[in-house]
Protein backbone atom coordinates (compact mmCIF):
# COMPACT_ATOMS: atom_id res chain seq x y z
CA UNK A 1 0.00 0.00 0.00
CA UNK A 2 1.44 3.37 -1.03
CA UNK A 3 2.56 5.66 1.78
CA UNK A 4 0.77 9.01 2.08
CA UNK A 5 3.21 11.89 1.57
CA UNK A 6 4.27 14.12 4.45
CA UNK A 7 2.90 17.16 2.60
CA UNK A 8 -0.53 15.48 2.27
CA UNK A 9 -0.98 14.23 5.85
CA UNK A 10 0.67 16.81 8.09
CA UNK A 11 1.47 16.03 11.71
CA UNK A 12 2.58 18.30 14.53
CA UNK A 13 5.90 17.53 16.28
CA UNK A 14 4.02 15.60 19.00
CA UNK A 15 2.33 13.36 16.39
CA UNK A 16 -1.09 15.03 16.52
CA UNK A 17 -3.03 16.07 13.41
CA UNK A 18 -1.94 19.45 12.08
CA UNK A 19 -5.11 21.54 12.44
CA UNK A 20 -7.20 19.82 15.09
CA UNK A 21 -4.24 18.99 17.37
CA UNK A 22 -5.55 15.53 18.26
CA UNK A 23 -4.08 12.03 18.57
CA UNK A 24 -6.11 8.82 18.08
CA UNK A 25 -6.50 8.20 21.81
CA UNK A 26 -8.04 11.67 22.27
CA UNK A 27 -11.26 11.01 20.36
CA UNK A 28 -14.37 8.94 20.99
CA UNK A 29 -16.40 7.17 18.32
CA UNK A 30 -19.34 9.44 19.15
CA UNK A 31 -18.59 12.95 17.91
CA UNK A 32 -20.55 16.17 18.39
CA UNK A 33 -19.79 19.07 16.05
CA UNK A 34 -20.48 22.66 17.04
CA UNK A 35 -19.52 25.70 15.01
CA UNK A 36 -18.75 28.09 17.87
CA UNK A 37 -15.74 27.20 20.03
CA UNK A 38 -17.57 28.70 23.04
CA UNK A 39 -20.31 26.10 22.58
CA UNK A 40 -17.88 23.25 23.26
CA UNK A 41 -17.90 23.92 27.00
CA UNK A 42 -21.67 24.36 26.90
CA UNK A 43 -21.96 20.77 25.70
CA UNK A 44 -19.16 19.39 27.89
CA UNK A 45 -20.60 20.89 31.09
CA UNK A 46 -23.18 18.10 30.91
CA UNK A 47 -20.49 15.40 30.88
CA UNK A 48 -20.09 13.30 34.02
CA UNK A 49 -16.33 13.18 33.50
CA UNK A 50 -13.83 15.05 31.30
CA UNK A 51 -10.67 13.22 30.29
CA UNK A 52 -9.07 15.49 27.70
CA UNK A 53 -9.25 18.95 26.21
CA UNK A 54 -7.21 21.02 23.79
CA UNK A 55 -7.51 23.92 21.37
CA UNK A 56 -5.67 25.06 18.25
CA UNK A 57 -7.07 27.99 16.27
CA UNK A 58 -10.87 27.65 16.15
CA UNK A 59 -10.71 23.89 16.74
CA UNK A 60 -11.48 23.34 20.43
CA UNK A 61 -12.01 19.77 21.63
CA UNK A 62 -13.22 18.17 24.86
CA UNK A 63 -13.59 14.41 25.33
CA UNK A 64 -15.48 12.89 28.23
CA UNK A 65 -18.40 10.68 29.23
CA UNK A 66 -22.13 11.28 29.53
CA UNK A 67 -24.26 8.53 31.09
CA UNK A 68 -21.34 6.09 30.68
CA UNK A 69 -21.00 6.83 26.95
CA UNK A 70 -17.81 8.42 25.62
CA UNK A 71 -18.20 11.58 23.54
CA UNK A 72 -15.89 14.04 21.83
CA UNK A 73 -17.23 17.53 21.16
CA UNK A 74 -15.25 19.64 18.72
CA UNK A 75 -15.75 23.11 17.27
CA UNK A 76 -15.42 23.24 13.51
CA UNK A 77 -15.64 26.97 12.96
CA UNK A 78 -17.87 28.27 10.17
CA UNK A 79 -18.24 26.93 6.66
CA UNK A 80 -17.71 23.91 4.39
CA UNK A 81 -13.96 24.59 4.10
CA UNK A 82 -13.52 24.05 7.84
CA UNK A 83 -15.67 20.91 7.67
CA UNK A 84 -13.30 19.59 5.00
CA UNK A 85 -10.39 19.98 7.44
CA UNK A 86 -12.11 18.50 10.48
CA UNK A 87 -13.75 15.57 8.68
CA UNK A 88 -10.57 14.48 6.90
CA UNK A 89 -8.39 14.83 9.99
CA UNK A 90 -10.87 13.02 12.26
CA UNK A 91 -11.06 10.18 9.75
CA UNK A 92 -7.27 10.07 9.57
CA UNK A 93 -7.13 9.65 13.37
CA UNK A 94 -9.18 6.45 13.28
CA UNK A 95 -8.51 5.03 9.82
CA UNK A 96 -4.87 5.83 8.99
CA UNK A 97 -1.78 4.46 10.70
CA UNK A 98 -0.15 7.80 11.50
CA UNK A 99 3.32 6.32 11.99
CA UNK A 100 3.40 4.37 8.74
CA UNK A 101 1.09 6.86 6.99
CA UNK A 102 -0.97 4.18 5.27
CA UNK A 103 -4.74 3.44 5.59
CA UNK A 104 -5.66 0.73 8.07
CA UNK A 105 -7.05 -2.57 6.80
CA UNK A 106 -9.98 -2.47 9.24
CA UNK A 107 -11.86 0.83 9.12
CA UNK A 108 -13.70 2.52 12.00
CA UNK A 109 -17.05 4.24 11.54
CA UNK A 110 -17.75 7.34 13.62
CA UNK A 111 -21.15 8.69 14.71
CA UNK A 112 -21.20 12.44 14.03
CA UNK A 113 -23.99 14.77 15.17
CA UNK A 114 -23.90 18.47 14.42
CA UNK A 115 -25.59 20.71 16.98
CA UNK A 116 -25.86 24.05 15.25
CA UNK A 117 -27.87 27.20 14.84
CA UNK A 118 -29.80 27.96 11.69
CA UNK A 119 -32.40 30.15 10.06
CA UNK A 120 -35.76 28.73 9.03
CA UNK A 121 -36.96 29.36 5.48
CA UNK A 122 -40.55 28.31 6.18
CA UNK A 123 -43.13 30.45 7.98
CA UNK A 124 -44.52 27.43 9.84
CA UNK A 125 -41.13 26.47 11.36
CA UNK A 126 -40.89 29.03 14.16
CA UNK A 127 -37.89 30.37 16.02
CA UNK A 128 -36.87 28.25 19.03
CA UNK A 129 -37.89 25.01 17.28
CA UNK A 130 -35.58 22.16 16.17
CA UNK A 131 -34.96 20.81 12.67
CA UNK A 132 -33.36 17.46 11.84
CA UNK A 133 -31.80 17.52 8.38
CA UNK A 134 -32.96 14.57 6.27
CA UNK A 135 -30.77 15.79 3.42
CA UNK A 136 -28.04 18.34 2.92
CA UNK A 137 -28.33 20.57 -0.14
CA UNK A 138 -24.86 21.80 -1.02
CA UNK A 139 -24.70 25.19 -2.72
CA UNK A 140 -21.01 25.46 -1.91
CA UNK A 141 -19.32 23.13 -4.43
CA UNK A 142 -17.02 21.38 -1.93
CA UNK A 143 -18.04 17.80 -2.75
CA UNK A 144 -17.24 18.30 -6.44
CA UNK A 145 -13.54 18.25 -5.48
CA UNK A 146 -13.98 14.53 -4.70
CA UNK A 147 -15.18 11.49 -6.66
CA UNK A 148 -18.59 11.76 -5.06
CA UNK A 149 -21.25 11.35 -7.75
CA UNK A 150 -22.34 7.93 -6.41
CA UNK A 151 -23.70 9.45 -3.18
CA UNK A 152 -25.71 12.27 -4.77
CA UNK A 153 -29.52 12.26 -5.02
CA UNK A 154 -29.55 13.30 -8.66
CA UNK A 155 -33.33 13.19 -9.16
CA UNK A 156 -33.82 15.74 -6.36
CA UNK A 157 -30.91 17.82 -7.66
CA UNK A 158 -32.36 17.94 -11.18
CA UNK A 159 -35.77 18.97 -9.83
CA UNK A 160 -34.17 21.69 -7.71
CA UNK A 161 -32.11 23.07 -10.59
CA UNK A 162 -35.16 23.17 -12.84
CA UNK A 163 -37.40 24.77 -10.21
CA UNK A 164 -34.91 27.51 -9.27
CA UNK A 165 -33.49 28.00 -12.79
CA UNK A 166 -30.14 27.69 -11.05
CA UNK A 167 -27.40 29.70 -12.78
CA UNK A 168 -25.13 27.51 -14.89
CA UNK A 169 -22.00 29.51 -13.95
CA UNK A 170 -22.42 28.41 -10.33
CA UNK A 171 -21.31 25.03 -9.03
CA UNK A 172 -23.99 22.36 -9.50
CA UNK A 173 -26.06 21.93 -6.31
CA UNK A 174 -25.63 18.49 -4.74
CA UNK A 175 -27.88 16.62 -2.32
CA UNK A 176 -26.80 13.93 0.17
CA UNK A 177 -29.00 12.03 2.61
CA UNK A 178 -28.29 11.69 6.32
CA UNK A 179 -27.61 8.51 8.29
CA UNK A 180 -30.94 6.75 8.78
CA UNK A 181 -29.43 4.99 11.82
CA UNK A 182 -28.81 8.28 13.64
CA UNK A 183 -32.07 9.78 12.41
CA UNK A 184 -33.97 6.97 14.12
CA UNK A 185 -32.20 7.76 17.39
CA UNK A 186 -32.81 11.51 17.26
CA UNK A 187 -36.19 11.97 15.58
CA UNK A 188 -39.37 12.61 17.54
CA UNK A 189 -42.77 14.22 17.04
CA UNK A 190 -41.34 17.47 18.47
CA UNK A 191 -38.84 17.81 15.64
CA UNK A 192 -39.30 19.28 12.16
CA UNK A 193 -37.40 17.67 9.30
CA UNK A 194 -36.54 18.44 5.69
CA UNK A 195 -33.72 19.51 3.41
CA UNK A 196 -31.07 21.78 4.93
CA UNK A 197 -29.38 24.08 2.42
CA UNK A 198 -25.70 24.74 2.96
CA UNK A 199 -24.25 27.98 1.60
CA UNK A 200 -20.60 28.81 1.05
CA UNK A 201 -20.92 32.22 2.72
CA UNK A 202 -23.14 34.25 5.03
CA UNK A 203 -24.04 37.31 2.97
CA UNK A 204 -24.40 37.03 -0.81
CA UNK A 205 -24.53 33.21 -0.86
CA UNK A 206 -27.51 33.39 1.51
CA UNK A 207 -29.19 36.26 -0.33
CA UNK A 208 -28.24 39.01 2.10
CA UNK A 209 -27.63 42.39 0.52
CA UNK A 210 -25.52 45.10 2.14
CA UNK A 211 -23.61 46.97 -0.58
CA UNK A 212 -23.10 44.16 -3.09
CA UNK A 213 -25.87 42.95 -5.39
CA UNK A 214 -26.51 39.22 -5.54
CA UNK A 215 -26.59 37.23 -8.78
CA UNK A 216 -30.21 36.06 -8.34
CA UNK A 217 -32.39 38.26 -6.14
CA UNK A 218 -35.28 35.75 -6.27
CA UNK A 219 -33.29 32.61 -5.37
CA UNK A 220 -34.35 32.47 -1.72
CA UNK A 221 -38.03 32.66 -2.67
CA UNK A 222 -37.57 29.87 -5.21
CA UNK A 223 -35.76 27.75 -2.63
CA UNK A 224 -38.59 28.37 -0.14
CA UNK A 225 -41.16 27.07 -2.66
CA UNK A 226 -39.25 23.95 -3.72
CA UNK A 227 -40.98 20.67 -2.90
CA UNK A 228 -39.91 17.20 -3.99
CA UNK A 229 -42.42 14.48 -3.05
CA UNK A 230 -43.11 16.25 0.25
CA UNK A 231 -39.49 17.18 0.93
CA UNK A 232 -38.95 20.92 1.20
CA UNK A 233 -36.00 23.10 2.11
CA UNK A 234 -36.55 23.88 5.77
CA UNK A 235 -33.48 25.90 6.72
CA UNK A 236 -30.26 27.46 5.56
CA UNK A 237 -26.80 27.27 7.18
CA UNK A 238 -23.15 26.63 6.28
CA UNK A 239 -22.02 23.09 7.23
CA UNK A 240 -24.54 20.26 6.86
CA UNK A 241 -24.12 19.14 3.24
CA UNK A 242 -20.33 19.00 3.64
CA UNK A 243 -20.68 16.88 6.79
CA UNK A 244 -23.14 14.52 5.09
CA UNK A 245 -21.12 14.15 1.92
CA UNK A 246 -17.73 13.55 3.51
CA UNK A 247 -19.25 11.22 6.13
CA UNK A 248 -20.84 9.06 3.45
CA UNK A 249 -17.67 8.96 1.35
CA UNK A 250 -15.52 8.05 4.36
CA UNK A 251 -17.97 5.52 5.83
CA UNK A 252 -19.23 7.45 8.85
CA UNK A 253 -22.75 8.19 10.13
CA UNK A 254 -23.93 11.80 10.36
CA UNK A 255 -27.01 13.80 11.30
CA UNK A 256 -27.41 17.56 11.66
CA UNK A 257 -29.58 18.95 14.46
CA UNK A 258 -30.50 22.61 14.01
CA UNK A 259 -31.69 25.10 16.62
CA UNK A 260 -33.83 27.59 14.72
CA UNK A 261 -32.91 31.03 16.02
CA UNK A 262 -34.13 33.08 13.05
CA UNK A 263 -37.02 32.87 10.60
CA UNK A 264 -36.15 34.36 7.21
CA UNK A 265 -39.76 34.06 5.99
CA UNK A 266 -41.23 36.37 8.63
CA UNK A 267 -38.03 38.22 9.61
CA UNK A 268 -38.11 37.16 13.28
CA UNK A 269 -35.25 36.29 15.64
CA UNK A 270 -35.25 34.34 18.90
CA UNK A 271 -35.56 36.34 22.12
CA UNK A 272 -33.21 33.85 23.82
CA UNK A 273 -31.14 31.90 21.28
CA UNK A 274 -28.75 30.62 23.97
CA UNK A 275 -31.60 28.90 25.80
CA UNK A 276 -32.79 27.31 22.55
CA UNK A 277 -29.32 25.91 21.90
CA UNK A 278 -29.10 24.65 25.50
CA UNK A 279 -32.38 22.77 25.08
CA UNK A 280 -31.14 21.19 21.85
CA UNK A 281 -27.88 20.10 23.53
CA UNK A 282 -29.79 18.36 26.34
CA UNK A 283 -32.24 16.77 23.91
CA UNK A 284 -29.46 15.43 21.68
CA UNK A 285 -27.25 14.04 24.44
CA UNK A 286 -30.17 12.27 26.09
CA UNK A 287 -31.41 10.79 22.81
CA UNK A 288 -27.93 9.51 21.93
CA UNK A 289 -27.63 7.67 25.25
CA UNK A 290 -31.06 6.02 25.27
Amino acid sequence: MQKIGDSELILNPDGSLYHINLKPENVAKNIIFVGDQNRVTKVAKHFDHIEFETQKREFKTITGTFKNKRFTVISTGIGPDNIDIVMNELDALVNIDLEKKVPKKELTSLNIVRIGTSGSLQADIPVDSFVLSKCGLGLDGLLHAYQASSIFEKDIEDAFIKHTKYASQKSRPYIVKNSSLLEQKLMSTKIFSGITATAGGFYGPQGRVLRLKVQDTTLNNKIDNFNFKGLRVTNLEMETSAIYGLSKLLGHHAVSMNAIIANRANLTFSNDPYQTVEKLIKYTLNKLTQ
